[in-house]
């Protein structure tokens, strides 16, 4: 089944199961920007619309009802995506319209939701980026049909902790992380230089390693 088939298809079961505002708010709300998410974005990765909810309604922490672009709610995982515009979302935003929004993304935090936001410039124009993007958040959700060894979920912990230090890595980094004495660490930094997954960068002298910066074939070890 090609995408247009199953977007069509998708969007009327859904129309089906509601009734007056979710109803109407579907009809109103799934314009341009969320057809190219769908497009674009998720049915390149997904393949199909699987626990995707188009105008999900949740409630504020007012308790008005709020409609997120979709919801993705496969079991027990709870993630809200957000497709948002610069006019809308910026530039044409006070200060009340800010503090209500962060105050909503805290809220349904707070109710067991995760809300992932993407810019429609980069949906427009950089699909590809938010596909990789979407691939590691929805990674840490997911089952694998495959057996995972503890040496491969390191890897890929590796690979976050590096995200989270501007794309490098110090051995430190690693002790502490891990809690595993100098040597070790260096056995693991060297393992993943070898995959080509880690770029050392060395000291003043070019003697000594003093850190890892990631490669490419690092991010695209996390799809």
């Amino acid at each position: 089944m090609n995408f247009d088939v199953a977007h069509r298809k998708y969007i009327q079961h859904h129309l089906e199961q509601r009734r007056g505002e979710r109803k109407g708010r579907l009809e109103r709300g799934h314009n341009h920007a969320e057809y190219l998410f769908l497009r674009d974005v998720w049915w390149p990765l997904q393949g199909n619309f699987n626990h995707l909810h188009p105008e999900y309604e949740v409630p504020d922490w007012r308790g008005r009802s709020y409609f997120a672009d979709f919801s993705w709610l496969p079991g027990q995982v709870k993630l809200l995506f957000e497709i948002k515009g610069f006019a809308s979302h910026v530039r044409d935003m006070d200060r009340q319209k800010y503090c209500s929004e962060l105050n909503r993304e805290m809220f349904l935090f707070a109710m067991g939701y995760h809300v992932l936001s993407f810019a429609y410039d980069d949906i427009e124009q950089r699909p590809d980026l938010c596909i990789s993007m979407l691939r590691m958040c929805l990674s840490r959700f997911q089952t694998h049909n495959t057996k995972i060894s503890r040496a491969n979920l390191n890897e890929k912990e590796f690979v976050f902790l590096a995200l989270q230090n501007a794309h490098s890595i110090r051995p430190k980094d690693v002790e502490q992380h891990f809690e595993i004495d100098h040597k070790t660490a260096i056995l693991m930094l060297q393992r993943l230089k070898e995959k080509g997954w880690l770029q050392p960068t060395y000291g003043a002298k070019q003697e000594r390693v003093v850190r890892y910066s990631l490669t490419k074939d690092a991010i695209n070890g996390l799809l």
